[in-house]
């Protein structure tokens, strides 16, 4: 095959036209060595596109976590959206080893902030979960932020649902909300008969 041209795109990237055909498009950097009218076998093709996944994964990335914290199954499920799943998964392995990624810092960060919103452990076990955080690192982070639910429980009720809890259409909603937060019917209609707010059953 014969490069016939290479053309720039956006996100620096450029397209590599192949015995006049569009072929694939690659990052700046691989591209730079090569020139029109060079021949290329299918196995330095690969070598090529593989290398090009590499290099735009940990460039991907980097931009990723510059914005938010990320799992290490979170960020590499993301980059294999641009990248092939090789080249995401090294570029996760590679921002775990410079410590960009921590499992256990997110979960307990990421817990903490959604027990503070009032979610009770069974939803900030699940945020965490769908996350990718571990089965067993995910139940241990929501039972220690989420330790006191009835505290919680009351708070968020008095904050969000306490103007609401004097109608059967306020309280129903007030129900529905917390149960999409997590808690249980026990927790919810313990904590509303303290607000005189007891639903139907």
């Amino acid at each position: 095959m014969e490069i016939t041209a290479l053309e720039p795109r956006r996100h620096r990237l450029v397209q590599l036209f192949l015995d006049g055909e569009p072929a694939v498009k690659l990052d700046e950097e691989t591209a730079a060595s090569l020139r029109p009218g060079q021949q290329l076998s299918d196995e330095e093709l690969h070598e090529l596109i593989a290398r090009s996944d590499a290099v735009r994964a940990k460039e991907k990335a980097l931009y990723l976590l510059e914005h938010r914290p990320h799992s290490k199954r979170e960020l590499e499920d993301k980059l294999a959206r641009t990248v092939g799943r090789e080249a995401a998964g090294q570029a996760a392995g590679r921002m775990e080893e410079l410590g960009l990624i921590d499992d256990a810092d997110y979960a307990r960060r990421l817990s903490e902030e959604l027990a503070r919103k009032g979610f009770a452990a069974p939803r900030i076990r699940q945020e965490l979960l769908r996350r990718g955080i571990g089965r067993e690192l995910a139940a241990q982070e929501a039972e220690r932020a989420a330790a006191a639910p009835e505290d919680a429980l009351h708070s968020l009720i008095e904050r969000r649902f306490a103007r609401q809890l004097g109608e059967e259409k306020g309280r129903r909603r007030a129900v529905a909300a917390l149960q999409r937060m997590g808690y249980r019917w026990e927790e919810i209609r313990s904590a509303l008969r303290a607000f005189g707010g007891e639903p139907e059953d």
